[in-house]
């Protein structure tokens, strides 16, 4: 009996003790909600985040500067989003011939601006436009949205010089060689003894360099103007004279030794001078058909994928080198010194291979690293060599 009750004395104070224990929780809890209400009471009423705008500029004000003073020239205003370089140009060339008759209404003009005093010069190709001095020029189809870090835009203006179009340039160099060597072949009394050209004879090879000549530059003239996409854009003065100094005075050069009427034929004959004949030819219906390839898109309907070659047999040139037209180019001088056997075009085709293959190289890279399936096994130039 006494064990009995003993055991109920202790179960009544283990009740007693969770009870105790449980009121204590239960209250340390409250205090703890109580706490945490006023703090959240003390906060005020929650507020949801504000979300991020984007501010979207329709228009730009663009402030032109002259790269070598670093004075202000002009400010246009109004100028959209969708509106590129060139049309920058457009706009100050605009600007700066109504200064100062009359103001045009999107532009403003510093007070006593100097700059302004030269205005004429700031014609929309002869102007290169810079985002800071010393940095390169944008491209003409760039758009202001693309540069913009704000609604204000700065840009430093830099005088390119007289500036001429590709189209011209080309023309220039290969109408120049066309005509200087035909005056050359006629043996025009100023050039050569009168005397001595009706005494002797031209040797055969003489009337087929001029034939392979003529068909050369004649096919560059036809290209350029119905086949290749010339660039629209224009290149300084200064590179049409170097161009056309080399090429019309390396033909000069060529032309007066290979219609000299001193001029010796070639050392094997007429075996030298057929073979060399039809490989010049076949290098240029294969450069003339590789130009036009690479002048209109693929079978993707890409222009900027690389072309495959397809059934012409002159196209699988691409199979071993990245710019066929040049091994082709290359080709065709080197069988024109074979059959004519001179220094003048040995030296001429020395000269053109290393800047073609310097070209060549450059695409090569070019083409590495744009396109991810490009056979890396390919040359440049010369198949298993450059």
């Amino acid at each position: 009996m006494f064990k009995r009750h003993k055991s109920l004395a202790s179960e009544r104070k283990r009740a007693l003790l969770s009870q105790r224990a449980t009121r204590f929780i239960l209250k340390d809890d409250m205090r703890n909600f109580h706490f945490l209400s006023k703090l959240v009471l003390s906060a005020g009423p929650l507020r949801p985040t504000p979300a991020v705008k984007h501010s979207k500029t329709t228009h730009f004000e663009i402030e032109i500067f002259d790269a070598q003073t670093r004075k202000q020239i002009c400010i246009l205003d109004k100028v959209t989003q969708s509106s590129t370089i060139h049309d920058v140009k457009q706009k100050f060339h605009k600007a700066c011939a109504c200064f100062p008759f009359a103001l045009h209404h999107d532009c403003k003009f510093p007070e006593a601006s100097p700059a302004m005093q030269n205005c004429p010069k700031w014609y929309p190709s002869r102007v290169g436009l810079q985002l800071e001095c010393g940095g390169p020029f944008l491209k003409d189809y760039i758009t202001i949205q693309s540069i913009a870090a704000s609604s204000i835009v700065t840009l430093y203006a830099t005088d390119l010089g007289q500036q001429v179009s590709w189209t011209t340039v080309f023309l220039a160099e290969y109408t120049g060689p066309l005509l200087i060597y035909l005056l050359f072949y006629l043996r025009i009394p100023c050039i050569y003894d009168g005397k001595e050209s009706a005494r002797r004879l031209r040797h055969p090879v003489v009337h087929l360099a001029c034939f392979c000549h003529c068909i050369h530059y004649i096919r560059y003239l036809l290209e350029t103007l119905f086949v290749h996409k010339v660039s629209a854009g224009h290149t300084p003065l200064k590179n049409l004279i170097m161009s056309c100094a080399f090429y019309w005075g390396f033909t000069s050069w060529i032309a007066y030794y290979i219609n000299h009427p001193l001029y010796t034929p070639p050392s094997f004959g007429n075996r030298q001078i057929t073979v060399s004949a039809i490989n010049f030819l076949i290098c240029e219906a294969g450069n003339h058909f590789i130009n036009v390839m690479l002048s209109h898109p693929n079978h993707t309907g890409n222009n900027a994928c690389f072309p495959s070659p397809n059934y012409n047999p002159f196209t699988w040139m691409f199979f071993l080198v990245s710019c066929p037209n040049y091994t082709y180019e290359i080709g065709s001088w080197i069988s024109f010194t074979v059959m004519t056997q001179t220094l003048p075009v040995g030296i001429f085709t020395l000269l053109m291979s290393i800047q073609m293959s310097l070209w060549a190289q450059k695409k090569h890279k070019i083409y590495l690293r744009k396109f991810n399936s490009y056979i890396h096994r390919k040359s440049a130039m010369i198949p298993f060599i450059l």
